[in-house]
């Protein structure tokens, strides 16, 4: 079998006929140089599923669904809090932490953030495409922006703070009794003292300080990432 893998939002079930989309077709049937009859996946949130191409048609694929080859997940929910940052990074931030297991993203606006629109259509493509790349079946959501204040209205959840100024260096898996687990990262110019102030009031915080050394904002996130995967899990 083809180790091809492409998200299908529809409902996808045995014996369904469907057809995928003009850019779908293209990658299928131009990049990937797939034949009638050969197989490849399609997954949403339902599941994965083999699917087999009956024909190509004005360069458009319809397929036949063969079987089920996983069932749906049932993974821990880990958000991610963050600000909005140069594109470049941006993208390569959404990529990593998506492959690393994020399931939603939470775009702030800080006192001190420089990048105050993103573009939600761009990042949701490469999100998609992560979950492709890395086996996913849950693809993970992004919000729309919001300010600190409304995102600590929140008040069902648990909050890991990366905070420079904390002495703490471990997170009291004891105390992540609900979820999701929710990581917040600041700024390029990191939060401001009020903000800071106003996190550390929030019911459920744990700040913690994930590297001695000042990181990118992007290299910040695959750390704490990484880090509380590790603790969850």
């Amino acid at each position: 079998m083809n180790n091809i893998r492409l998200f299908f939002s529809a409902a996808l079930s045995t014996n369904l006929t469907d057809k995928l989309d003009k850019s779908q077709s293209h990658y299928l049937s131009k990049v990937m140089r797939v034949k009638k009859n050969e197989v490849f996946s399609l997954f949403n949130s339902n599941g994965e599923w083999e699917a087999k191409v009956l024909s190509i048609s004005k360069n458009i694929v319809e397929f036949e669904i063969i079987k089920q080859l996983r069932q749906k997940e049932n993974s821990k929910e880990l958000w991610l809090a963050f600000s909005p940052i140069k594109s470049s990074y941006q993208n390569f931030m959404i990529q990593k932490a998506t492959e690393l297991g994020v399931t939603k993203f939470l775009p702030i606006i800080f006192d001190r953030t420089i990048v105050r629109k993103i573009n939600n259509e761009r990042l949701e493509k490469i999100i998609i495409e992560a979950s492709e790349q890395s086996n996913r079946i849950n693809v993970p959501t992004i919000e729309k922006s919001q300010n600190l204040n409304s995102f600590l209205k929140m008040n069902s959840i648990n909050l890991i703070f990366t905070d420079l100024n904390s002495n703490n260096k471990k997170i009291d898996k004891s105390k992540l009794t609900k979820e999701p687990v929710c990581i917040i990262i600041g700024p390029e110019g990191d939060f401001s003292e009020s903000e800071r102030e106003k996190i550390l009031t929030f019911t459920g915080v744990q700040p913690i300080k994930i590297n001695e050394n000042i990181l990118r904002s992007e290299t910040a996130v695959i750390s704490a990432i990484s880090i509380i995967k590790y603790e969850i899990n």
